[in-house]
């Protein structure tokens, strides 16, 4: 049964929480609340419920589902080794709409897809989220939308394409950026931006001392 809570109410936001806490401990999917879109997610490290979230938008395992952590902190035990520009980036950028691809460490018992050894993190801004991770660690969060259809920025966008297959919504408004976050990959010789969405590669190469240029080549 799919349930909706209305987290501009506290006693909702509190039994939504307690709600997708359950749900995602049981391998089931929730929709939550970013700073950028909604976002459908499972436990990372829940191989089978990552794989019922790909399904769930029709995603092939050759687009691996990013990660979403509650602090800075928790990527330590996440990533091989973290470099300099990550720590960079983070601290001028996280909580907030930029998600960073890093090398992961190859201890990880998890399967987001063929990553081929890495994975995409970010820290949201959003209290709602930031909550829910801080209770369930490390959470598989893509997109609540059906893969080529538009990412959802409301709760209700996100239950009108997924319906059934999601057990709990946190809903809390419109989405503030609108817009899905900025990806830099860190894993090469040199910092990439593979999509630029709400932070600039101008802003993200004023943070790394380059030119914008050698971002986005």
């Amino acid at each position: 049964m799919t349930n909706l809570f209305d987290c501009s109410d506290t006693d909702q936001r509190a039994t939504g929480i307690a709600s997708a806490i359950s749900a995602l401990k049981g391998g089931r999917l929730v929709v939550l609340p970013t700073d950028t879109v909604y976002g459908v997610g499972a436990d990372a490290f829940d191989s089978d419920a990552v794989a019922s979230l790909l399904a769930a938008k029709g995603r092939g395992r050759d687009m691996p589902v990013p990660v979403l952590v509650g602090s800075w902190h928790t990527i330590e035990g996440l990533v091989y080794n973290v470099p300099q520009s990550a720590r960079e980036l983070i601290r001028a950028f996280w909580p907030g709409a930029l998600s960073l691809v890093v090398r992961q460490a190859p201890s990880l018992q998890w399967d987001l897809g063929d990553a081929h050894g890495t994975v995409m993190l970010r820290m949201p801004l959003h209290p709602v989220a930031i909550e829910l991770l801080r209770e369930v660690g490390p959470m598989a969060v893509s997109s609540a939308n059906i893969s080529g259809r538009p990412a959802a920025v409301t709760a209700a966008e996100a239950r009108e394409q997924l319906g059934d297959l999601v057990e709990v919504y946190l809903d809390a408004g419109p989405s503030q950026q609108q817009a899905a976050s900025t990806i830099v990959d860190l894993t090469g010789a040199h910092p990439r931006v593979l999509r630029q969405g709400p932070i600039t590669a101008a802003a993200v190469a004023d943070v790394l001392g380059v030119e914008p240029e050698s971002l986005t080549d």
